[in-house]
């Protein structure tokens, strides 16, 4: 059906050209005439393919022929050299047809193939959604396994023993038994509070529509964070260079206090007891730069972007849910900033914030 639309919209073309141009025919020279049926057999072949635009060229050079050569309403050509024209104007409609045809043809090829890519590309994605997806169940429940049943592991066992000493008729424990267990209990509850308040920050910022809003003192936000770890500093020497006059943040002070916290607690995890931990902010560029730098072994380089992921720990001997880093990476990126990682001076890892 399609193909008969064409024909006959090739035939129409040509007709309503021919019922124009025929009144004017004595004010418009022939070379006009041309182009204007030339322009038919290209729109012809754009619209329905190749056959209908052989067929309007055909069509298009006997109505110049007829109409528009002299002596008019006959197929004698009076000038030799209407001839060369007459064929001219054949093999440049064939051409311009045939051209414009396969132009359509391989337009079409390519959209089919783009189309054919796209749907490719989104099973791949689905795919790699699944595997990303399977490999984060597997990653949750790592450190579900481990990071909630040890802490209850030890909390049990601690709570067990001061209930049996509560009922024994004798004591059983040593003198400062009970405080060592009460600690036990206290650090462990800390740590399961702390990997379940990860596991909230993380979903609230892959929540959609956060948008942190306020204005941040970076001295304040050092100062808050530096109190809120001093029990994770203990012992080391912190060192603190703030530049004079820093401008203000816009962005939330809760979360970026988290961000700089999971830094130092991170810097502390994985650089040796007693060690230094240098904290800086400065200007660069028109941004403010957060800096948290230890004196550890440092970060590979090949390890630079996974360590942000979630649940990847390049260490599994150090204590952690491996959502730490990922918690900085979604607030920074929350509040329209960047956070990467690079050796320190010392050789240590030196992870920067940036920050508008």
């Amino acid at each position: 059906m399609k193909r008969v639309v064409g024909y006959l919209s090739a035939c129409a073309a040509v007709a309503v050209l021919t019922l124009a141009l025929v009144p004017v025919r004595e004010h418009v020279n022939a070379t006009t005439v041309a182009l204007a049926f030339v322009l038919s057999v290209l729109v012809t072949a754009i619209l329905f393919g190749r056959r209908p635009a052989l067929l309007a060229s055909l069509l298009a050079a006997f109505s110049l022929n007829f109409f528009f050569l002299p002596p008019y309403n006959t197929l004698t050509v009076a000038e030799p050299e209407n001839w060369l024209a007459l064929a001219v104007f054949l093999i440049v409609a064939l051409t311009v047809g045939q051209l414009s045809a396969i132009a359509k043809r391989r337009a079409e090829t390519a959209e089919k193939l783009y189309a054919d890519l796209q749907t490719a590309f989104e099973q791949a994605s689905e795919a790699e959604a699944v595997r990303r997806s399977e490999k984060i169940k597997s990653a949750l429940l790592d450190a579900v396994t481990h990071d909630i049943r040890t802490p209850l592991t030890s909390i049990k066992a601690a709570t067990t023993m001061l209930i049996k000493e509560q009922q024994a008729v004798h004591t059983t424990l040593e003198p400062g038994a009970h405080a060592d267990l009460l600690a036990v209990i206290d650090e462990e509850t800390d740590r399961l509070n702390t990997f379940v308040e990860s596991m909230v920050e993380l979903a609230r910022l892959e929540s959609p529509g956060l948008r942190p809003e306020g204005v941040v003192d970076i001295d304040d936000l050092i100062a808050n964070t530096m109190h809120r770890a001093a029990k994770i500093t203990s012992g080391r020497e912190i060192g603190v260079y703030i530049e004079r006059e820093l401008p203000t943040v816009r962005g939330d002070d809760k979360a970026l206090g988290e961000a700089l916290y999971n830094l130092i607690d991170n810097a502390a995890k994985y650089s040796p007891d007693g060690s230094a931990i240098l904290i800086s902010a400065s200007r660069s560029d028109g941004l403010v730069r957060l800096i948290v730098e230890d004196e550890g072994h440092g970060v590979r380089s090949s390890e630079r972007e996974k360590i942000f992921d979630k649940f990847y720990r390049g260490n599994k001997r150090v204590k952690g849910s491996g959502l730490g880093l990922a918690i900085v990476k979604g607030i920074v990126e929350a509040h329209g900033g960047r956070v990467f990682v690079e050796n320190g001076a010392k050789g240590g890892a030196r992870f920067v914030i940036e920050l508008s």
